[in-house]
């Protein structure tokens, strides 16, 4: 009997299992099969028309299906089934070309104090003293100083990358200390770069660290990409995402991808040029709101040190023209059971950007293609109809009849809640509908509005009408009405 690999993302819609045996001849079978047992995960799979969503990938054991018979790709007993949604070798003379960097800089050759400071390097043949050299002439931007960015700039500038350039324009909150290893609490409040500049630079004054303290855009991008060697994503968002993924392609670059969501993670190296790129594994974007980011579904703080160190592992790879890059293929990473598969990526014939005929030719608006509002990115639809924190607060204040759902998980409740909450976790409100009436007005909430969002939509089509979304959360609630609540 095959057997279905899920996902962290989809196992709250089918009672937190990680993989189920179904029946079925055909991948066609299996997911029927698998929605049939677990209704809840068909709009998670399939879009409206019945197809499979194009942001979710279908692997039988290592095999992309699309390149063999899609859905009706046969299936044995033994066989697994990995639904891989998006949450993302080389020789001497492979690696991207360094830039020349000017004369009588002394970047043509290692200082006795860098001699020193590299000598674990300079002992090993795979790097020796022209492999330090490269190292030094190499120029990285990483996009996003958080999570990712942050051990793979250390990790970078430990190894002597003599140019690593560092893009955001965030500032550093005590939640980010779990997990984004460049901070400290001195540097909380601070604007990210500012306090990872004055890290790296402490690290090893032998390397130049240059911030981009802007938001990546389609207008400035192209410009930023064409001064480095290898671009290393490390962004938490899907406009980012395929931004800098079409950069790359168009200015020739070399992707070094990563992502994470709870104990789970990807990584891949995306290059036009020898492999396929993150459009050929994605062609498009998931809805908004469908994938929950890491501030919704949480992360294990190890996990981005994990996959940064791949990628700083990746990077320097490129740069020395060693081992065996990760293009064409791409690593998963569970971390709850510690196990590492891998996944044959195949460059898309029909890729919009990378493939023989592309349509898309320079950068587009990345948040029109991902459908992201800019106005309100907690209720970008419409027709959602939605409460401030001001409002509920006056409600409360005046005793009004309303009922007030929180569709967090019950690990959340425990940190914080309102008491008077009806407590119904997003992935089972269809179960409990009946906890709930149509005659009540009633006020859905999570924690940051995206959750709450899905289920107010949900409860409108079930035929719920006087449903409101509370915009921002229980956290805009404790920013704003109560201090004192924890915010996580």
């Amino acid at each position: 009997m095959p057997r279905i690999l899920l996902p962290t993302p989809l196992r709250p819609y089918a009672d937190g299992a990680a993989s189920i045996d179904v029946g079925g001849a055909t991948v066609s079978d299996a997911l029927a099969a698998l929605v049939a047992r677990h209704p809840q995960l068909r709009r998670h799979l399939f879009d409206d028309a019945g197809r499979v969503r194009s942001f979710v990938n279908l692997y039988r054991n290592d095999e992309d299906v699309r390149y063999l018979e899609k859905d009706e790709t046969a299936l044995a007993e033994g066989d697994s089934l990995s639904i891989v949604p998006s949450i993302a070798g080389g020789a001497p003379g492979d690696s991207p070309s360094p830039r020349e960097r000017g004369e009588g800089r002394g970047e043509g050759s290692l200082s006795n104090e860098e001699i020193r400071r590299y000598s674990r390097h300079l002992i090993m043949p795979e790097v020796g003293v022209e492999g330090q050299k490269k190292l030094k002439a190499a120029r990285v931007l990483a996009i996003g100083a958080g999570g990712l960015g942050s051990p793979l700039a250390v990790y970078l500038a430990a190894a002597g990358v003599g140019t690593i350039g560092l893009v955001d324009d965030d500032v550093v909150d005590d939640s980010n200390l779990q997990r984004q290893i460049l901070y400290g609490v001195s540097s909380v409040g601070r604007p990210k770069l500012q306090a990872a500049v004055e890290r790296l630079r402490d690290m090893n004054p032998h390397v130049e660290v240059v911030p981009y303290e802007t938001r990546l855009s389609s207008q400035n991008a192209l410009g930023i990409f064409r001064d480095y060697d290898i671009v290393a994503d490390g962004t938490d968002n899907f406009p980012t995402r395929y931004l800098v993924n079409d950069a790359c392609v168009l200015t020739g670059k070399p992707n070094v991808y990563a992502s994470i969501f709870r104990f789970e993670g990807q990584a891949s190296v995306f290059w036009a040029q020898k492999g396929p790129c993150y459009r050929c594994l994605y062609s498009e974007p998931p809805p908004p709101g469908l994938v929950p980011s890491c501030a919704e579904g949480g992360v294990l703080g190890i996990l981005p040190g994990l996959l940064g160190v791949i990628q700083a592992t990746e990077t320097v790879k490129l740069i020395l023209g060693s081992g065996e890059p990760l293009i064409g293929r791409l690593l998963l990473v569970d971390a709850l059971s510690m196990r590492f598969r891998e996944l044959r990526l195949r460059k898309n014939p029909e890729c919009v950007i990378c493939g023989p005929n592309p349509t898309v030719t320079k950068l587009i608006d990345y948040e029109e293609f991902c459908g992201v509002r800019q106005e309100d990115p907690m209720n970008r639809e419409e027709a959602i109809p939605a409460i401030t924190v001001q409002e509920l607060k006056a409600m409360r204040d005046r005793g009004d009849d309303f009922v007030l759902v929180d569709v967090r998980e019950p690990h959340e409740f425990a940190i914080s809640a309102f008491s008077e909450s009806v407590k119904i976790p997003l992935g089972t409100l269809p179960q409990n509908l009946n906890k709930l009436s149509t005659a009540d007005e009633i006020v859905v909430h999570c924690k940051m509005g995206g959750r709450s969002a899905r289920a107010v939509q949900f409860l409108r089509e079930s035929g719920f009408k006087k449903v409101r979304n509370l915009v921002g959360g229980i956290d805009r609630w404790a920013q704003e009405i109560e201090p004192g609540m924890p915010r996580y």
